[in-house]
């Protein structure tokens, strides 16, 4: 007998309800790995400052307390079994093979540099602030 493999995200429509993974619009995915909640609507690319401010603008799902991820919580979205982009485009359709800011500021201070996860290749680098990158962003799950 062959067991089903259950996924670990979960999609969410516009009114914050769970859907059946076949659900053909969602507006959110629910981590259940990490409790963590993404948009899956990606914002455009912005720099560093303007990446920071763009989520806490945004109604999706029925919750208003979205905000920019850290970079380890961006990374956990990396499917390094997958490329261009390496994520799994079944719950996160439309996402760039480019890289994403995430909150999370070089330790070198002041570097003016911030951690990027890169989902055409799966990994993680740092960025000139003054770059312009990709944005999802995140939330609790529940």
């Amino acid at each position: 007998m062959v067991s089903e493999q259950k996924s670990r995200y979960i999609k969410v429509g516009e009114s914050g309800a769970l859907l059946a993974a076949d659900a053909t619009a969602w507006a959110a995915v629910l981590d259940t790995q990490t409790n963590l909640m993404w948009a899956v609507e990606v914002l455009p690319r912005m720099k560093f400052t303007a990446a920071n401010k763009a989520p806490a603008k945004l109604a999706i799902a029925g919750f208003k307390d979205w905000r920019l991820p850290t970079a380890e919580e961006l990374f956990c979205l990396a499917d390094r079994t997958r490329v261009d982009p390496a994520i799994d485009t079944d719950f996160f359709p439309n996402t760039p093979a480019s890289w994403f800011w995430s909150s999370t500021v070089d330790a070198s201070s002041p570097s003016g540099c911030a951690w990027v996860v890169n989902f055409g290749g799966g990994y993680s680098s740092w960025s000139l602030q003054y770059n312009e990158g990709f944005v999802r962003a995140v939330r609790p799950g529940q």
